[in-house]
C-alpha cells in the first residue's frame, strides 16, 4: 500500500492504495464516486472514462500510481448541478436509455468540446469511437453533441 495525494473534482484527497489499482476502482470502492461505470475491464467500451488533465482516459486500465499530480475530474465534478451543456443536450435529445453508458460518453463528448467546440461529424466520430452504447443511441449522442457545441 502507498499513500497518494489525488486531486479529483478540484478536491484534494488522500488515498492508500496499492500501487497497480486501476483509479476506477480508487474512485468507486475508495472513494465512494460510482458515476463510472465498470464496463469490460480492458479499456475498449468507454462506461469507465475520466477526464485526466481535460483529456477523457479509460479509468479501468489506468493506475492510480499513474495520476499523482494530475487533475482527475469524474461524472460527479463535471457539473455540480447537472448543467453541463452536454448533460443538457443529453436531456433534451432524450439519450439515456439503459444509462449504463452515458456518464463515460458525457465524459468523451464534454472532453471533445473543451479541446475542439465546433466539431465536424468526423471529429465527433472519432471522439465518441471506442464508447459502446448497448442500446445503439448513436444518432442521439452524435446530434446532442452538436447541440452542446452550440450552447457553449
Amino acid at each position: 500500500m502507498a499513500t497518494y495525494n489525488l486531486t479529483i473534482n478540484g478536491k484534494s484527497l488522500q488515498v492508500d492504495a496499492d500501487p497497480n489499482t486501476p483509479m476506477l476502482w480508487v474512485l468507486r470502492d475508495h472513494l465512494d464516486l460510482v458515476g463510472t461505470k465498470f464496463g469490460c475491464g480492458i479499456a475498449q467500451c468507454g462506461a469507465c472514462t475520466i477526464h485526466l488533465d481535460g483529456n477523457a482516459v479509460r479509468s479501468c486500465q489506468l493506475p492510480v500510481s499513474a495520476v499523482e499530480n494530475s487533475e482527475i475530474t469524474t461524472i460527479e465534478g463535471l457539473s455540480g448541478e447537472g448543467d453541463h451543456p452536454v448533460q443538457k443536450a443529453w436531456i433534451e435529445h432524450d439519450v439515456p436509455q439503459c444509462g449504463y453508458c452515458q456518464a463515460g460518453q458525457i465524459m468523451s463528448a464534454a472532453a471533445l468540446l473543451k479541446n475542439n467546440p465546433t466539431p465536424s461529424d468526423e471529429d465527433i466520430d472519432n471522439a465518441m469511437n471506442g464508447n459502446i452504447c448497448r442500446c445503439g443511441t448513436y444518432t442521439r449522442i452524435k446530434a446532442a453533441v452538436k447541440t452542446a457545441s452550440q450552447n457553449l
